[in-house]
């Protein structure tokens, strides 16, 4: 498990963020249960194919579906998928220089994906500092725990289209990072591919450049940036700023509780042969 993160990282330096990224909107919707994982069928719309999820990454998929082939030849029928994406979440974060943080082992996966699950469960970048706060909230994770948990935007990037509609006249915008922006997504409506790194600084270092870059108006998205003018979530930036172990400790232990979130246990679940498909 170890040598297919670090390999696939090493070739694919994306893969962490994408990893990350794909095991919280697994977590989010129904708990950690690798219902992201499944593949819609002409009798089911599964939940990587609602509108949110569709601009996940590939190389998270992949790097799971890597080491469960891995693990099936060794011990089939052991691990499941949904401890796999858990277990590789963490070993990247580790990988690109973030904390490390116990995860237990034993999930089930799920017996369902629905897209019509998603909406509403998950943020958005466009949404208000209350309904983020909410959604967090709602699964049992402090105004505290959702500002260190936003931190993994340290890595990784978004999509032009994410933010390129506010970014012409936004005034929490560093006018200079605003004009690169612009520049940077001149065309993203002829090529959504197009995408910026959303930690400017370091964006393949897990570390606290993420909240140092708010006050000076870099945060790459409207939620990002929220994070700094809200007096609920800036007194937990500013700690960050400050202090990177207390971040890193923070995160290590939101993450620890998000692994827990909602799991499966017992018949509640099974082992799927294949991550992307239910046992027959």
């Amino acid at each position: 498990m170890q040598e297919t993160t670090t390999n696939k990282q090493i070739t694919s330096p994306t893969t962490a963020a994408a990893t990350l990224r794909l095991f919280f909107h697994d977590c989010f919707v129904g708990g950690c249960d690798a219902s992201v994982l499944v593949s819609s069928t002409p009798f089911n719309k599964a939940e990587r194919d609602a509108e949110i999820n569709l601009s996940l990454p590939g190389d998270g998929f992949d790097v799971v579906v890597r080491a469960k082939t891995a693990l099936e030849l060794a011990c089939p029928g052991v691990v499941s998928c949904s401890d796999i994406l858990a277990v590789a979440a963490r070993n990247l974060v580790v990988q690109t220089g973030g904390p490390f943080y116990p995860v237990n082992l034993g999930r089930k996966d799920s017996f369902i994906s629905k897209a019509s699950l998603v909406e509403g469960n998950l943020p958005r970048p466009t949404m208000t500092m209350d309904q983020i706060i909410n959604i967090f909230g709602s699964r049992g994770f402090s105004v505290q725990e959702m500002v260190a948990l936003s931190g993994a935007h340290t890595i990784g990037f978004s999509h032009c289209k994410e933010f390129s509609k506010t970014s012409q006249y936004d005034p929490s915008y560093n006018p200079r990072f605003a004009r690169a922006l612009r520049n940077a997504c001149n065309n993203f409506q002829k090529d959504p591919t197009l995408s910026v790194f959303n930690d400017v600084m370091s964006p393949n270092k897990f570390d606290n450049k993420y909240y140092q870059n708010l006050p000076k108006g870099l945060g790459l998205l409207s939620s990002d940036r929220g994070l700094f003018s809200d007096p609920r979530t800036r007194i937990h930036v500013e700690e960050y700023i400050r202090d990177q172990d207390a971040f890193f400790k923070a995160f290590a232990s939101a993450m620890q509780k998000l692994s827990d979130h909602g799991v499966k246990i017992g018949r509640r679940g099974e082992i799927r042969h294949r991550c992307d498909s239910f046992n027959n």
